[in-house]
């Protein structure tokens, strides 16, 4: 029988209590979860709401957001009392795009696709399986369509995030149809995994994506992706607005228009263009 090693007796700090991450500072991770929960909600939070949502005592969850209000991280506001993401989460935030200056080189071709299309302009970046909108820039339209800097879409159910969904390996694309699956969003939204697949490559084929409704209601959306240097999705341009001024000649006519504007945005930032027009 092969010889069993015996642990010898525990001294000094006590041992970790069973379920307890293990690496990390529980009173940081769970500060960092409540910052991700109010930084994901449509709008302020509630203490029991956000309580329930990072699964945390009502008290537990109040020093924190205290700890984090002296900080600026987190402020409270109206009536009734909600919580918000604060000013200086957001500064930090914003460094990470000033950092790679990804915003501030893409802005100018956002103008020039917004007035090419006379829509609003929306830029994402890929994260943890879904793209993120980072900067934008609004039409003159009265009728506009907006989303909120720093919402999360699905990539199934987006322009930003079809494009970047196509332009992933198939070996990605299956990992996160395993995680993620196809969730309805809309009457619209695609739910069946082949006609998916055959969806990522159409969009492969013509290098920009079509949103038909199946993010939102009476919009949609044409979108194509952005390289890093590795020829990889760093992100996604788009245009979007109402389906009265985006018809199917309209989307069939903006899309290579887009498409550029990505190729030209990729190349301005160091990436490699993968499709084969230019």
């Amino acid at each position: 029988m092969p010889e069993r090693f015996t642990a010898p007796p525990h001294r000094g700090r006590a041992p970790a209590k069973p379920g307890a991450p293990t690496g990390q500072v529980q009173s940081l991770t769970r500060g960092l979860s409540i910052l991700d929960a109010l930084a994901k909600a449509d709008s302020g939070l509630q203490l029991t709401d956000l309580a329930q949502r990072v699964h945390l005592p009502a008290s537990t969850t109040h020093r924190l957001l205290a700890t984090l209000a002296k900080m600026g991280y987190v402020h409270q506001a109206g009536d009734l009392g909600l919580w918000y993401i604060g000013l200086h989460a957001f500064t930090i935030g914003s460094t990470f795009l000033a950092n790679r200056d990804f915003v501030a080189q893409s802005h100018g071709y956002m103008r020039r696709l917004m007035e090419q299309a006379g829509e609003t302009a929306n830029l994402a970046i890929l994260d943890d399986d879904e793209a993120v909108f980072v900067a934008q820039v609004q039409c003159r339209e009265t009728m506009r369509t907006l989303v909120r800097l720093g919402s999360r879409v699905p990539l199934h159910a987006s322009g930003v995030g079809k494009a970047i969904f196509a332009a992933l390996t198939d070996a990605q694309i299956d990992a996160i149809l395993v995680r993620r699956g196809l969730p309805r969003i809309t009457d619209n939204t695609i739910v069946d995994v082949a006609t998916m697949r055959a969806a990522l490559q159409v969009i492969r084929q013509r290098g920009f994506s079509f949103d038909d409704e199946e993010h939102i209601l009476a919009t949609r959306c044409v979108a194509a992706t952005i390289y890093d240097e590795y020829a990889e999705p760093l992100g996604a341009i788009s245009i979007a607005g109402p389906v009265s001024r985006l018809p199917d000649e309209r989307i069939l006519q903006l899309g290579p228009v887009v498409a550029h504007v990505a190729e030209d945005i990729t190349r301005r930032l160091g990436g490699k263009w993968p499709h084969p027009y230019s």
